[in-house]
């Protein structure tokens, strides 16, 4: 198998995802994913679309993500990967589907209104009467 190539997105984060085969090495912007998102609850989130493929270990996976924050990078890393592994298995696509991580989660930031205060939905405040 040849590398696949798929980009996952979150808010402003975009994660640009290669997956060849290997022994199961993660990679994130050069660093091991353990480093780039310490904590139990990332690694379960990152794990998921490889344990439900039943593919841990099948692959190797290099990542390199930019913009947004912790989260929507996380979010936009695990958008790739089950893209990759939708591409190279399309039988899985169903499961990972199912699942619901080949749905780009379309929610941003709302934008400011010029006018009013300083948040998206804040109004100025009206003066005694």
């Amino acid at each position: 198998m040849e590398n696949i190539s798929t980009v996952g997105r979150r808010k402003e984060a975009v994660a640009r995802v290669r997956l060849s085969d290997g022994k199961g090495q993660v990679t994130v912007n050069g660093k091991p994913i353990v480093e780039y998102f310490p904590g139990s609850v990332a690694q379960k989130q990152y794990n998921r679309p490889l344990e439900i493929t039943k593919t841990s270990g099948k692959y190797t996976i290099s990542v390199k993500v930019k913009g947004g924050g912790q989260v929507s990078q996380l979010g936009a890393v695990i958008h790739g990967i089950a893209r990759a592994i939708a591409k190279t298995n399309p039988t899985s696509r169903t499961v990972l589907k199912k699942e619901g991580l080949l749905t780009r989660d379309a929610r941003v930031k709302e934008r400011r209104k010029y006018g009013l205060a300083q948040k998206a939905r804040a109004k100025k405040q009206s003066p005694k009467r």
